[in-house]
């Protein structure tokens, strides 16, 4: 949010110089000035930037391991900012809507007890949905997600710390995806998810702060839905992967 509003306060003073000249030095003293033209030089370029990341996509550097398997540290991922409804910058005031999230979406979000800080998890609930969480399993409304053991999942944590997790393929309705599972000790959870606001939680269940420690997500902090990696620079196959 903080870029956001030096982004439009940068836009609207380039192109206020820019306005201005147009209309009232272009004939005075300040012709030609190279300072003038170098502020107003910038402002087609700045407005370009300000639209697209406003209004179509947004890009998001993960930094953790909240969301593996599906997202890892160092991935630059695409949002599409106009997936829950077109919002104003800065305020976030959703002036068209389009659709809601969905049961499984990755989706992008203001922190809710913070919402200067952006966070990435997935939608596991929806509002009135009834959810519980209890021995690495999901249900929903009364209902078990269905889980198939994958395989085993090695990786690497804060100063190079070995981890070994379980990967889990897990059906959200008609999403599929990958979670991962930690042999050690959970607590259990229920939540009844309120009308206008969503229950996230990460992929990485045993490794992630989400929904079951800070609360729900309400519907005006929503940024934008994720749908691909464009770039890690550690890991150059990932690029162009579809998150889904």
């Amino acid at each position: 949010m903080i870029f956001a509003a030096i982004l439009m306060a940068a836009t609207f003073i380039t192109g206020l110089v820019w306005l201005v000249d147009k209309t009232l030095l272009r004939n005075g003293k300040y012709k030609n000035n190279k300072i003038i033209d170098g502020i107003k030089g910038f402002f087609p370029v700045l407005l370009a930037v300000f639209l697209i990341r406003s209004f179509v996509v947004e890009p998001f550097k993960i930094p953790s391991g909240s969301m593996m398997p599906t997202l890892i540290a160092g991935d630059f991922i695409a949002v599409n900012k106009f997936s829950y409804g077109l919002r104003l910058p800065v305020f976030n005031k959703k002036i068209l809507s389009l659709s809601l999230p969905e049961r499984g979406d990755v989706f992008v979000f203001h922190y809710p007890k913070d919402p200067s800080i952006d966070y990435i998890k997935r939608v596991i609930g929806l509002p009135g949905d009834q959810i519980q969480y209890e021995n690495k399993s999901l249900f929903i409304n009364g209902v078990e997600a269905k889980q198939e053991w994958v395989g085993d999942y090695n990786y690497l944590i804060r100063d190079s710390q070995p981890m070994k997790a379980k990967e889990i393929s897990e059906s959200l309705g008609s999403v599929d995806h990958a979670i991962l599972i930690h042999e050690i000790p959970d607590e259990n959870y229920r939540f009844t998810v309120p009308l206008g606001h969503y229950l996230a939680m990460g992929d990485n269940r045993d490794n992630s702060s989400d929904s079951r420690v800070w609360g729900f997500v309400p519907e005006e902090y929503l940024v934008g839905k994720a749908f691909m990696i464009w770039l890690n620079l550690d890991q150059f196959s990932r690029m162009g992967n579809w998150i889904k």
